[in-house]
């Protein structure tokens, strides 16, 4: 039997008529030949869609090379170092294991339907995080929104890949930098860690020495007002860090779906290495205990709850557009529902399984020098870049297992910056470390949990719900359950309206340290936050001034 293709126009009057076209695109008819005795026939003729890799109006758009090379990049933007240095700490702080009581529901009726709905958003659509909203014009501005956040991110998260890259330079040395006091940067108040150190305020160990006046040059800076010159070593990291993300995108798709090959899976294959090293440490069983220890108790304090919240919203990594740009280059067939399922839940526990390799260190840490656990526990750059690196100096064969841990900093850090790619000098300046602070705490905070909230409500009130489940029933032809639907309309927005009002009544200004930043920092921090807020409203209102009609003229999908 042999099978060819032809367009349908170029087929004779024998072919049946068929249906009226789709939105799914140009059609092409299969035929079936089959060889007889007096010659060669059609036995049969139909219309079939050309692999699904069309956009619904017909146009034609780059798409993965390979179906895994985008669930790697999915993964690969979701799975970040707040993997590694926030989950772990607010597991063991708020309760130990009965903190997965509150994540796991929220991860549930929150986390994966705003995860799902995203890529069906993007797949469907075949558009970025602003050209989405042609179903739905007068949420456009929740696009520019997510773009602006995007770039306020980019201004410091490379900047955290630039450190990384510092330390990996540095860890190719006999004797790694921040294992003793004797370097020229070190001040009279550093002492090697031991008990009395870590009780004395007073007192600095080498690796937060090294951090602070080392890396950062912090002692040249008096605060955010005084941050002096960039750092030249510094600078030419972050040179470096600019110059592999461009080569991992600069033929989109088709490059940085090779590139997560290696960014995305090298963290796992270090994690297994450093845990398995790290469990043969003294104290690193009870380490151990200690994250997964259960304290319900700890489920009546509603702080537990609002963290595990605020946990889920930042690590699954809704709201900044990437998830949307990247399930638009997936092909339309594509099955969405079962992806988010998938990355969603491998983000999860990668975070869990952080934990084990973090704590075991911990532990051992907390033996070593017999002190309490939460003496060396913390999060933030703090336990990545001080409090790790110490406890990997004191291992035989230091240096190595220092090149292991920052290559796979580089590589969590590299795969989420693929769409924050602009950075700016002040965070490499003297002192950086308090402009990161102040971005870090503003930039996408309360404005990406709003615009989240947002785009719930603009799919699931004004687009609809039935209407974008008839969409996925397009693609993937299974229509969304009742579960997913009640999801997107009442529990995710509620979900998300609760910790926009949360974000706005527990806020505490930023610190680093004992710094408390200025008054006119904390303003300008809060415009940082509102300049992208604003965009919804403002775009609202340019659409209902330049375009006439009523109010469902500016709701409705472009060319309905």
């Amino acid at each position: 039997m042999l099978r060819g293709r032809l367009p349908a126009a170029h087929m004779s009057s024998v072919i049946a008529p068929a249906k009226p076209s789709s939105p799914m695109g140009p059609k092409e008819v299969e035929l079936i030949l089959v060889k007889e005795q007096n010659g060669v026939q059609f036995t049969a003729s139909a219309l079939v869609t050309p692999t699904g890799q069309t956009h619904p109006s017909g146009e034609q758009r780059e798409t993965w090379g390979k179906k895994i090379d985008f669930l790697l990049s999915v993964i690969g933007f979701a799975v970040d170092l707040a993997n590694v240095w926030r989950f772990p700490y607010l597991c063991y702080k708020n309760g130990g294991g009965a903190f997965l009581v509150p994540y796991l529901l929220f991860m549930i009726i929150a986390g994966m339907p705003l995860f799902y709905m995203e890529l069906a958003l993007g797949q469907y659509n075949r558009e970025g995080a602003a050209g989405v909203w042609k179903i739905c014009p007068i949420f456009k501005g929740v696009g520019f929104t997510v773009i602006l956040i995007s770039l306020y991110v980019g201004f410091y998260y490379n900047v955290i890949i630039a450190w990384a890259l510092f330390y990996l330079f540095s860890s190719f040395s006999g004797e790694l930098p921040w294992v003793n006091c004797n370097n020229t940067w070190n001040s009279a108040n550093c002492s090697d860690l031991n008990a009395t150190l870590l009780n004395d305020s007073h007192k600095a160990t080498p690796a937060l020495e090294y951090f602070e006046r080392g890396v950062l040059h912090l002692q040249d800076s008096g605060g955010i007002d005084d941050l002096g010159l960039p750092r030249w070593q510094l600078t030419s990291c972050l040179a470096v860090v600019i110059v592999v993300l461009y080569f991992s995108l600069w033929k989109g798709v088709k490059t940085s779906g090779k590139v997560v090959w290696i960014t995305a899976t090298m963290p796992y294959v270090v994690l297994t290495v450093l845990l398995l090293r790290g469990v043969t440490l003294p104290g690193a069983i009870d380490g151990i205990k200690a994250y997964l220890s259960v304290d319900f108790l700890r489920l009546c304090d509603a702080q537990v709850w609002i963290e595990a919240a605020t946990q889920i919203c930042f690590s699954l990594g809704v709201g900044f557009g990437v998830l949307i740009a990247f399930s638009s280059y997936n092909k339309f067939s594509n099955n969405c529902y079962r992806d988010a399922i998938i990355t969603s839940s491998i983000n999860s526990l990668t975070s869990f399984f952080s934990g084990f390799v973090i704590f075991s260190f911990l532990g051992y840490m907390s033996q070593k020098h017999n002190v309490a656990l939460d003496k060396v526990a913390t999060d933030g750059p703090g336990l990545v870049f001080i409090i790790y690196p110490e406890a990997i100096a004191t291992l035989p064969g230091s240096s190595v297992w220092a090149v292991i841990f920052f290559i796979m900093l580089l590589t969590l850090g590299i795969d989420s910056a693929v769409k924050h790619r602009r950075t700016q000098a002040c965070p490499i300046a003297y002192g950086g470390i308090y402009v990161f602070t102040l971005l870090d705490h503003f930039a996408a905070g309360t404005s990406i949990l709003f615009g989240v909230l947002i785009e719930a409500i603009g799919i699931a009130w004004f687009y609809g719900v039935d209407r974008f489940s008839d969409d996925i029933q397009e693609m993937i032809g299974q229509r969304p359950g009742l579960y997913w639907r009640l999801c997107w309309k009442f529990v995710s927005p509620c979900f998300l309206l609760f910790m926009v009002v949360v974000s706005f009544a527990t806020f505490n200004p930023p610190k680093y340290g004992s710094y408390y930043f200025p008054m006119w920092a904390n303003m300008v921090g809060w415009c940082l936050s509102i300049s992208s807020m604003i965009m919804v409203p403002l775009y609202a209102i340019y659409k209902f001034c330049s375009l006439p009609g009523s109010f469902c003229a500016v709701c409705l999908p472009e060319n309905f």
